[in-house]
């Protein structure tokens, strides 16, 4: 069997690693610098330069590969799926565009297509779960909170990303939406601040961001549903000055006859301020909390860095979600033809517990309360 990832960031490489224990494992990317660092960490999975940009070449670029993983930036992330899907491979998706990925359904099923898209944490284990309770009783309401941050604060952003920081502050910027008495309202992002204690990290703030993506119209049923994003408190006053200022603008300006995106600009600034060192002490929580028929199920992920295997919390908690999808795609335990979010995967007891045990098994763990 062999596996085509798209994009070696910290995340694809996470990833490759997992995936190469058992199968034939190749990586493309633009950048040299991350495949010598995949190739130093693994001599079996072979790596190549490519532009994934050329989405003409991917018939040819894939042609031998059985299934595809593609973990490329957001911007380039609707583009690059629907070219897999026109090479007629199946695959699993954790780009996060902002485009509406089930548009490329038809295409899919034309294709006899199997595409997993958003299967990362949140979107993505959050999905999963969801999904996997709405076929088994009536929901009230889903909220969903969730954030990665390194564990030493430096100032003056306290925040570190395993992948690009255009994607994190395009999240800033673009108009959250939940649903509130089974209408959907639309607020700023990082409105709706509250200071969350949560046991193992102090105290964190939480705001709103568009993560609710695929469920505003798959679950629309749910009359109350609403995800926030967690940061170290301060952060969103940071945030809210550089939007001010003009600093996350789209629209290009002239400076000395050059034509510059501010957002593009002040992404590149913060490209290393934001890196995530290789060996850097990081975590993810999310809490996600479901109502309905007089109950409340609550799940709690916490997860740290991991020094045995120098892999983030991050890379291991968003990229083993999508290698569990892919690896379950392998066993013929999801056949299924089109796109699908998560939710839509979840409601199958099978597939839902096949992933979690997964994950378990690499140590991620998603504890379950009911009350």
């Amino acid at each position: 069997m062999q596996i085509a990832i798209l994009g070696a960031g910290m995340v694809g490489r996470a990833m490759a690693i997992d995936l190469s224990k058992k199968y034939q494992v190749s990586s493309f990317d633009l950048s040299k610098e991350s495949l010598q660092i995949l190739s130093n960490k693994s001599k079996s999975i072979t790596t190549v330069q490519a532009d994934l940009s050329d989405y003409g070449s991917y018939a040819t670029l894939l042609a031998k590969f059985d299934y595809v993983i593609t973990a490329v930036p957001g911007f380039m992330g609707y583009k690059t799926l629907e070219a897999v899907i026109n090479a007629k491979k199946n695959v699993v998706d954790i780009s996060f565009f902002p485009e509406d990925a089930l548009q490329l359904t038809e295409l899919a099923k034309k294709n006899n297509v199997t595409a997993i898209v958003d299967c990362g944490v949140a979107p993505g284990m959050s999905n999963l779960i969801l999904g996997y309770h709405n076929a088994k009783m009536k929901i009230d309401s889903f909220e969903c909170m969730v954030g990665g941050l390194p564990k030493k604060r430096t100032q003056p952003f306290e925040y570190k990303a395993p992948f690009s920081p255009i994607d994190v502050l395009e999240e800033y910027t673009r108009p959250a939406r939940y649903v509130e008495n089974s209408c959907i309202v639309t607020k700023p992002a990082l409105s709706d601040a509250e200071f969350i204690d949560f046991n193992k990290v102090g105290t964190l703030e939480s705001f709103n961001t568009d993560g609710l993506r695929s469920i505003l119209f798959t679950m629309g049923h749910i009359p109350n549903m609403k995800e926030k994003t967690l940061r170290y408190p301060g952060h969103i006053d940071l945030m809210k000055s550089l939007i001010k200022a003009g600093f996350l603008n789209t629209e290009a300006i002239q400076y000395k006859g050059q034509s510059i995106s501010p957002l593009a600009f002040t992404s590149a600034l913060l490209f290393d301020q934001w890196k995530l060192g290789a060996t850097e002490a990081e975590f993810t929580l999310m809490t996600i909390e479901i109502k309905g028929e007089g109950k409340t199920i609550h799940y709690e992920l916490y997860d740290e860095y991991d020094a045995v295997t120098e892999t983030s919390s991050m890379s291991r908690t968003t990229g083993y979600t999508c290698t569990a999808a892919l690896n379950m795609l392998m066993e013929n335990l999801f056949t299924e033809k089109g796109v699908f979010p998560p939710e839509l995967v979840g409601k199958h007891e099978k597939c839902f517990q096949y992933m979690i045990n997964y994950l378990e098994e690499r140590n991620i763990h998603y504890v379950k309360t009911e009350s």
